[in-house]
């Protein structure tokens, strides 16, 4: 989320800095932790990114923070901003099955080079970087055909980093496409959160939390209560009570309880 101004000095740890968005290249940033399981889409950890992070630290701080929850972990997902070689050797060293895209890099070499052909098909990849060395992993070249996608056609290439992934050749893409989920949580999260100019980053990481809370619970609810059983799956009537009619809800109780302001009085004299 974008910040502005000058930060003070318990702000600025918080400050992440990246490409201009919103006219700015300051930012308050966030990692979560989402699960996938059964078709149920729900947010467990959330933590805020400070300038001294590395991607390893955090997502070893988010999945320490799942762990009592005893979860087997099938795929991780991951964004290709976790693309490098300090997350790939670590999570192969905790033997963590995970898919993230491969940023494409080079000219004519780097991983470009690995776009060919007219088939997709698998290979090994060996990343090098001068400051933490190399790491060798499997890479799945998908190759696909736009066939008048938003007025384009011919090839299109996906390329990702695989370990340990128990699916087809064929099915990665459309598999991991079941990360962008994640991405809807954030677009969900920003009609709950609490929109304030206050600066402490401490108050900001605690609206975006029950921003993600509320989802949780609009999650549950429909689940529990506005779905049924048909032909051996589950069908969810999520359109009979939308995320947008439950922060209603709540802001009808919280006028009932706490009033609501119908007039203005001047100071008097």
């Amino acid at each position: 989320m974008p910040y502005y101004g000058e930060p003070s000095s318990s702000e600025a740890p918080y400050i992440y800095r990246s490409q201009a968005k919103s006219g700015t290249c300051s930012f308050y940033a966030y990692a979560t932790v989402y699960v996938i399981k059964k078709n149920k889409r729900v947010t467990l950890a959330i933590k805020a990114v400070q300038q001294q992070n590395t991607l390893v630290a955090i997502i070893t701080y988010l999945l320490a923070l799942i762990e009592p929850l005893k979860l087997k972990i099938e795929r991780l997902y991951l964004d290709r901003e976790f693309f490098c070689v300090p997350v790939i050797r670590w999570l192969q060293a905790l033997d963590i099955p995970f898919e993230m895209p491969v940023i494409i890099r080079g000219k004519h070499g780097g991983t470009r080079q690995l776009i060919r052909g007219r088939r997709s098909y698998k290979t090994t990849y060996t990343l090098n970087s001068d400051k933490y060395g190399s790491v060798t992993f499997h890479v799945w070249i998908i190759c696909t055909y736009k066939n008048g996608k938003r007025r384009a056609h011919g090839r299109e290439f996906f390329i990702y980093a695989v370990y340990k992934v128990q699916l087809s050749l064929h099915l990665i893409h459309d598999d991991y496409r079941l990360r962008f989920g994640i991405e809807s949580s954030y677009r969900m999260k920003n009609q709950c959160r609490i929109k304030t100019t206050i600066k402490n980053p401490i108050i900001r990481l605690l609206f975006v939390a029950l921003a993600f809370l509320i989802i949780n619970i609009w999650i549950y609810l429909v689940w529990h209560y506005l779905s049924r059983l048909k032909r051996s799956s589950r069908q969810v009537l999520s359109h009979l009570f939308t995320l947008k009619q439950m922060l209603e809800f709540l802001r009808q109780a919280v006028d009932r309880n706490y009033g609501v302001a119908c007039e203005v009085c001047l100071p008097s004299g």
